[in-house]
C-alpha cells in the first residue's frame, strides 16, 4: 500500500491527539461540538482587548442591544425597540422581556448603562457617541434613555457594531470595572454559559447551552435574529500545529476548524466527510501603512508614488498562493461593504514608470526606509519582502527588519524617528467589517498623534467623518463616504493591498454554519 502524506497525518493524529483531546464525562446522549479556534483563549474580557478570539468568545457568552444581519441591516436584539423624540435629542430604548444573566439575575437597564459606558471608553465609535451625550440613564428596569447634545442618527448602529470591541452587555457589577482593568469572569446573557472550571489556558475552553436564554422569533441572519442552540456543549480545542488540526478533523476527533491552512486544503477536499468553504464573504482586508510623522512618508508625494507603484496580486499571491482565495480591492472602504466605491482608478494601476517620476519630483533624499515585518505570522511574513523589492525597484534605499510579531507591535507603537528605533512601513490585516464605516475605520482617521500607529494627519478627512456621523439617511452617508475615499486617494493614509479569504472546514454532519465576521454556534446542528 502506498503511504501518502494524508495517511501519515491521520495516523500520527490518532496517536498524538488521544491524550490531548481526552473527553470529560458528559451527560449520556449529550450533543458535543468540538471546535479548533484560530488561537488560544488567553483572556475573557472582550472590551479590554480587541483580539478576535476573545471577541468570538464574547459572541458565545454575551448579547447586544442591536445587531447587524448578513446585509448589514441593523436589527433589535436584546432591545424590544426604541423611540426617538425631542427632534432627535432623546432616544428611549426598551428591553425585551425575560432576559436574564447566567447567574440567574434579570438583565436590567442599569446593566446596559454600565456596559455601554465601559465599552465607549475603549471604542472610537462609542467615544464619539458619548461625546454627543448629555445623559445616559436607566428610567426603570427595562428602559434606558439617551439625552443628546445634538441629533446622532447612528446611535443604534453604535450599539450594534460588529467589529472589536463589540458593545456586549454585562452585569452592572462587572461592567463597573475600570475599562483599563481586565474582567476575569464571563457572566453574560447570551446563548452559552462559559464553564470556567473546565478552562485550561493553552488547551481548551468549554461552553454549555444556557437553558435560560430566550431567542428572538426571527430566523438567524448574520449576528442578528433568533439564536437557537441545538447542541448541549461546545468545546474549543487548542491545536497550534495546522497539520495536527487537519488530522484531527479527518479522524473525527474535532468537528470544525476555524482556519484551515491553505497548503493543506487539497487533503481536506479529498474527503467526502468534510466541507471546505469560506465563512466570511467579505474576507480579510490587507493594507500597507506609512509612518507619516517622519521622512520620507511625511511627504504626500512619496506616499502617492508607492500607491501608484503597488501591484496587489504580487502581495496576495505571496500571502495565500491560490487565486481563488484572494481578490483585488482598490478601495479604502473594503469591497462588498455598503460604503465602498472601489474608485482606485488610475491611482492603482501598478504603473512603476509613473511612480518613479513621482518619486523624483518628491523630497525623497535617498535615506533608508525601515520596514518592520513579522516572521511568525504566516499571512504577513511575505509582505515585508514584497514591499522591500517594490521600493528598491522604485529607487528607494530599503532596510527590512524581520522579527517576531510581539517585537513588531512594540516597535510599531514607538513614535521615535526610524533611525532611533522607530519605523517607516508595516503591513497588517483586519476583517473587512472592521473598516466598513468611518465609525470604526482607525486607518482612515486623520487625527495625527492621537490616532492609530502611523499618526497620519488630514483635517479634511476628520471634517468629513464628523459630517458623516450627523448625516441623515443612507444616501447622505454614502455621498460623504465617497468624498472620504476620494480624499484618501489624494492624501494616502495607507495603501489598500486587497482582500484574502481564510478557509474554514467542518465535518459534513455539522449543519447550519452561518456566514459572518465571527464564527457563531447558534443555529448549528450536529447529526
Amino acid at each position: 500500500m502506498t503511504t501518502t502524506r494524508r495517511s501519515l497525518l491521520v495516523a500520527s493524529a490518532a496517536l498524538s491527539l488521544a491524550p490531548a483531546l481526552g473527553r470529560p464525562a458528559v451527560a449520556q446522549g449529550a450533543k458535543v461540538l468540538r471546535f479548533v479556534p484560530q488561537a488560544d483563549l488567553s483572556a475573557l474580557d472582550p472590551v479590554w482587548t480587541t483580539g478576535y478570539v476573545v471577541r468570538n468568545h464574547g459572541y458565545m457568552v454575551y448579547d447586544t442591544l442591536y445587531s447587524m444581519d448578513s446585509k448589514f441591516q441593523l436589527k433589535p436584539q436584546m432591545a424590544e425597540g426604541h423611540e426617538v423624540t425631542d427632534e432627535g435629542l432623546t432616544w428611549t430604548i426598551r428591553l425585551r422581556e425575560g432576559l436574564k444573566f447566567h447567574d440567574g439575575e434579570p438583565v436590567r437597564a442599569q446593566d446596559c448603562v454600565a456596559s455601554i459606558r465601559r465599552w465607549a471608553a475603549r471604542d472610537g465609535f462609542g467615544a464619539t457617541l458619548m461625546a454627543q451625550t448629555n445623559e445616559l440613564s436607566a428610567i426603570d428596569d427595562r428602559t434606558l434613555r439617551f439625552r443628546l447634545k445634538a441629533p446622532f442618527p447612528l446611535l443604534a448602529d453604535a450599539l450594534g457594531k460588529l467589529s472589536s470591541p463589540v458593545p456586549f452587555i454585562m452585569p452592572e457589577r462587572l461592567a463597573s470595572t475600570s475599562p483599563q482593568e481586565q474582567i476575569r469572569e464571563a457572566i453574560g446573557s447570551g446563548p452559552f454559559r462559559f464553564l470556567k472550571d473546565e478552562w485550561v489556558a493553552g488547551s481548551q475552553a468549554v461552553y454549555a447551552k444556557f437553558d435560560g436564554y430566550v431567542p428572538r422569533s426571527e430566523a438567524a441572519d448574520g449576528a442578528a435574529g433568533g439564536k437557537h442552540v441545538h447542541v448541549d456543549r461546545v468545546e474549543w480545542k487548542v491545536i497550534p500545529d495546522t497539520s495536527t488540526a487537519v488530522s484531527a478533523l479527518a479522524t473525527g476527533q474535532v468537528d470544525w476548524l476555524e482556519n484551515a491552512s491553505a497548503d493543506l486544503l487539497p487533503i481536506l477536499r479529498r474527503s467526502n466527510d468534510i466541507v471546505v468553504t469560506t465563512r466570511d464573504p467579505l474576507g480579510i482586508y490587507v493594507l500597507l501603512r506609512f509612518n507619516a510623522l517622519y521622512p520620507p512618508f511625511d511627504d504626500v508625494r512619496v506616499r502617492q508614488a508607492v500607491l501608484y507603484a503597488l501591484n496587489q496580486p504580487d502581495y496576495l499571491q505571496a500571502m495565500v498562493g491560490d487565486p481563488a482565495l484572494f481578490s483585488e480591492c482598490k478601495a479604502f472602504f473594503p469591497c462588498g461593504t455598503p460604503l465602498s466605491t472601489g474608485a482606485g482608478g488610475e491611482a492603482m494601476e501598478a504603473n512603476l514608470a509613473k511612480a518613479r517620476d513621482m518619486l523624483k519630483a518628491s523630497s525623497y533624499d535617498g535615506r533608508p526606509v525601515v520596514i518592520i515585518s513579522p516572521t511568525d505570522m504566516p499571512f504577513l511574513a511575505p509582505l515585508g519582502e514584497v514591499t522591500a523589492d517594490l521600493l528598491r525597484r522604485l529607487g528607494m534605499n530599503v532596510g527590512l527588519v524581520s522579527t517576531d510579531w510581539g517585537t513588531v507591535l512594540a516597535r510599531r507603537a514607538s513614535q521615535k524617528p526610524p533611525a532611533e528605533g522607530g519605523w517607516n512601513i508595516f503591513h497588517t490585516t483586519a476583517v473587512a467589517a472592521e473598516f466598513m464605516s468611518p465609525a470604526s475605520h482607525l486607518a482612515l482617521r486623520g487625527n495625527g498623534r492621537a490616532g492609530w500607529a502611523g499618526w497620519f494627519t488630514d483635517a479634511k478627512l476628520e471634517e468629513l467623518r464628523t459630517r458623516w456621523f450627523a448625516a441623515e439617511g443612507e444616501a447622505a452617508q454614502k455621498a460623504i463616504a465617497a468624498e472620504m475615499e476620494r480624499e484618501a486617494f489624494q492624501s494616502v493614509p495607507y495603501v489598500p493591498v486587497g482582500t484574502i479569504q481564510s478557509p474554514t472546514a467542518y465535518r459534513r454532519n455539522v449543519q447550519g454554519v452561518l456566514p459572518g465576521t465571527a464564527p457563531v454556534f447558534w443555529n448549528l446542528r450536529k447529526d
